[in-house]
């Protein structure tokens, strides 16, 4: 398959969209849903709408001992009383307090480049930022890093979707079994970083996962595993793609840096826009538990309904000039981060780490332009929307450098 581009996913969506915001196709029994109410109708309605496709996949002792606290694939109640407990200990609170330690790292970060006029901002910033932030939020080696990059490059990357496919293939017994030892190993890693924190507990949210309890009920080690695997992986490589995205649309609009440089005000709504139009889970998907009707179209039971977010926040409906990138654009009720019982629960944290560092890169470099000498490399975007390598120019830095 030839290298896809983000131009051409939203490309096909618009090709898509032509045949309307909600389709149905009985062949496959799947509908296809690009319009932004329709995307909200089926992620606020989990009755209807179920997150658990754990029967449609091939039986996989490591992959379910994931999911046992994957709470992303689970339906009420067992969602809403797993959630409660990881929400007693990955509070706001803990979020918010985070920010001094963000902007420290950033500083840290950059300034291991002092004096460099260009450096991949991936591998020297977007990504070991959050991993940083996770792992010490954790209570896990920071320096093992390197080894957490390995279990999300191949669990995340998947170079067979495409334009062809309208529906996301379910894992074969092959694909499960090619990827079964980054999850195999990261459960192993987690479960023992966990027996640890229950002999002896420390100051970290391995230690508060350990002790939470709601109406009786506790974590066990295995259901921490799937939310610590969670947050590490989705977590960072959220924050990560993010970062990347934000420097790729200031370059395409350097109107909008410079602004941002006069007004970090402004570093809010920027996020929210860098999500909007690069958003980096670019689909969402469902089953259909009754048959039900959406948009006018009837979805029977059983249908697999794949809400394409990227296409959801480019609707001319909800958003003006959806294309064009307006860190003033508002209200923004993009979807990136999902929506309803399941929005994500690592937003804030994604949020805070990149308007800090991306706030500290408009006041450290006078100009900051993607590097046309060195290639970019980016992850196919049917599955995420994201840079994996990002070489930058910088201009001269407003502070000292160290």
């Amino acid at each position: 398959m030839p290298t896809l581009t983000l131009s051409d996913l939203h490309a096909w969506l618009e090709r898509r969209r032509r045949d309307g915001v909600v389709t149905y196709d009985p062949q496959q029994r799947s509908a296809t849903v690009l319009g932004h109410p329709e995307t909200v109708a089926v992620l606020a309605d989990a009755a209807t709408y179920s997150s658990d496709l754990g029967d449609l996949m091939p039986r996989q002792e490591d992959f379910e001992l994931f999911q046992r606290g994957n709470f992303v694939r689970m339906d009420p109640p067992r969602h809403d009383a797993l959630r409660r407990l990881v929400g007693q200990a990955f509070t706001p609170r803990v979020v918010a307090g985070l920010e001094p330690r963000i902007a420290e790292l950033t500083e840290a970060l950059l300034s291991a480049r002092a004096g460099e006029r260009g450096f991949d901002l991936i591998e020297d910033l977007a990504y070991p930022l959050p991993v940083i932030v996770i792992a010490e939020l954790l209570g896990i080696p920071t320096e093992d890093r390197p080894l957490f990059r390995s279990w999300a490059d191949r669990l995340f990357e998947r170079t067979d979707a495409g334009p062809d496919e309208s529906l996301p293939r379910l894992a074969s017994e092959e694909s499960l079994a090619a990827a079964a030892p980054a999850v195999r190993e990261m459960n192993a890693y987690l479960l023992a970083h966990i027996r640890a924190r229950r002999a002896a507990p420390a100051d970290d949210l391995i230690s508060r996962l350990v002790q939470a309890e709601a109406d009786g009920a506790r974590l066990d080690d295995e259901e921490i595993v799937g939310f610590a695997g969670l947050l590490l992986l989705a977590g960072h490589i959220t924050t990560t793609a993010t970062l990347g995205n934000a420097v790729l649309c200031l370059d395409e609009h350097p109107d909008a840096a410079a602004d941002l440089r006069a007004d970090p005000a402004l570093l809010p709504g920027a996020v929210e826009e860098v999500i909007r139009l690069r958003t980096p889970f670019p689909r969402l998907v469902r089953r259909a538990t009754a048959d039900t009707d959406l948009a006018g179209v009837a979805v029977p039971a059983g249908t697999l309904v794949v809400t394409w977010l990227a296409a959801a926040n480019r609707d001319e409906r909800v958003f003006a000039d959806p294309a064009r990138f307006d860190p003033r654009r508002s209200p923004n009720p993009h979807l990136g981060f999902g929506h309803g019982l399941h929005f994500c629960l690592g937003a804030p944290l994604a949020r805070i780490e990149a308007r800090v560092a991306l706030g500290i890169l408009l006041h450290r470099y006078t100009d900051i332009a993607v590097d046309t000498a060195e290639p970019a490399e980016f992850r196919n975007p049917w599955v995420m929307i994201t840079p994996t390598r990002l070489p930058v120019a910088v201009g001269p830095a407003t502070v000292p450098a160290g």
